[in-house]
Formats: C-alpha cells, sequence, structure tokens
C-alpha cells in the first residue's frame, strides 16, 4: 500500500493549493480517507475527513469555509482544497487511510504559507 501526497508548496496568505493523495495497493472507496497536518512542535491534528461509505465530508473547525475534501473513485485520489490560506496553516500534510484495525499513512508533502 502507498499513499503519495502532492501539491505542497510556497504560497502567500490568502493564497490556494490543491493537495493529491494517490493510492496504491487499496481502493479508496473501502476506507475512511483523511488529511492531517502537523506544524513544527505540535501535535499531528485531522483537517479533514472523507467516509467510505457515502462519501460524507468533515472539515475541523479551524478550517471550516476555507478547505474542502473530496475524492475521485476512478482516480483513487483524495484531494484537499484549500483556500484563504494564512501562516498558521503552514505544516506537513498527510493522507491517511483508515477501515477497520488497517492504517496508512503518506509521508507527507509540505505547505509554506508566508510572504
Amino acid at each position: 500500500v502507498q499513499l503519495v501526497e502532492s501539491g505542497g508548496g510556497l504560497v502567500q496568505p490568502g493564497g490556494s493549493l490543491r493537495l493529491s493523495c494517490q493510492a496504491s495497493g487499496l481502493t479508496i472507496n473501502n476506507y475512511d480517507m483523511s488529511w492531517y497536518r502537523q506544524a513544527p512542535g505540535k501535535e499531528r491534528e485531522l483537517v479533514a475527513i472523507v467516509s467510505s461509505a457515502g462519501g460524507s465530508t468533515n472539515i475541523a473547525d479551524p478550517m471550516k469555509g476555507r478547505f474542502t475534501i473530496s475524492k475521485d473513485n476512478a482516480k483513487n485520489t483524495v484531494y484537499l482544497q484549500m483556500n484563504s490560506l494564512k501562516p498558521e496553516d503552514t505544516a506537513m500534510y498527510y493522507c491517511n487511510a483508515r477501515r477497520y484495525v488497517l492504517i496508512y499513512w503518506g509521508r507527507g508533502t509540505q505547505v509554506t504559507v508566508s510572504s
């Protein structure tokens, strides 16, 4: 199983990025797929989740109204659209797949919000 994140980079405050998580070795529609982030010196935190059944989504409160999670089952890819980015969004962003006791992580993609 591999989860490969991409799309991170340096962006100015107020800008946008779209992160992608390409999965192989599993079918994302069978897993709850999530994005987490971890800033230096801080704990990893949940950003957004899209459920396996029905595809319902949930966004953490600090990101509501700015971030959107979606998935393309045909491409076996999960996305995180991030708008109105703030310096405090700077972190390593990780893709996560969870099904019962099975948990997989990607290696992350760095997002830096700075002028």
